[in-house]
């Protein structure tokens, strides 16, 4: 018996292509998870796109609010969310989220963390310093969000070889094919009744 799925919201800062993953994967009968809203800090991301594409209601916030009110804390409880998940969204979570959504936040990092983790490492500035480090391995990590970045508790890591002859796009390549493969799975799992 199929019980009622649970909601997440997205947050997302670029083209969104880890959000249009999740999306079509809560598509599938078997997926116990539904998008109920994008939540956006670019008017210009490609994401919105996505969301109008599928029909999902989508708002683009604003700094000051984000950071100073409690404006979207409230509209995402307002909305029932179960899981907020961070798919390349670029601003740090408030206390205020984190609290209203105790373990209930997770992100993705293109690295092995702690490898490559912080503020400023995201995207292609984490693909640059693997390949300037000569690392022989990276991957990914799905996290829970906590205070800091990129230091919460670790849900799962998979990796990938880097070639010695890999460029920074290359390593992105690799990286988003796990991405992709993993992260719609770890939201369907942690949405399981």
């Amino acid at each position: 018996m199929q019980t009622t799925k649970k909601k997440i919201a997205i947050f997302a800062s670029g083209a969104g292509s880890n959000a249009l993953q999740i999306i079509k994967q809560s598509l599938l009968e078997t997926a116990n998870y539904k998008v109920a809203i994008i939540v956006c800090n670019k008017p210009t991301a490609g994401v919105l796109a996505i969301a109008t594409q599928y029909q999902i209601p989508s708002v683009i916030i604003e700094k000051n609010d984000f950071f100073e009110t409690e404006k979207y804390v409230k509209q995402l409880l307002a909305l029932q969310i179960d899981l907020v998940v961070l798919a390349g969204f670029l601003w740090k979570i408030p206390e205020n989220l984190i609290h209203a959504f105790p373990n209930q936040i997770i992100n993705i990092h293109p690295a092995l963390l702690p490898k490559y983790g912080g503020k400023g490492m995201y995207g292609m500035h984490v693909h640059e310093a693997v390949v300037a480090n000569n690392e022989t391995e990276t991957g990914i990590t799905i996290h829970y969000v906590n205070e800091h970045y990129d230091e919460g508790k670790i849900i799962l890591q998979q990796s990938c070889a880097v070639a010695a002859t890999d460029t920074p796009a290359a390593v992105a390549q690799k990286i988003h094919a796990l991405e992709h493969q993993y992260f719609s799975q770890v939201i369907n799992e942690l949405c399981k009744n």
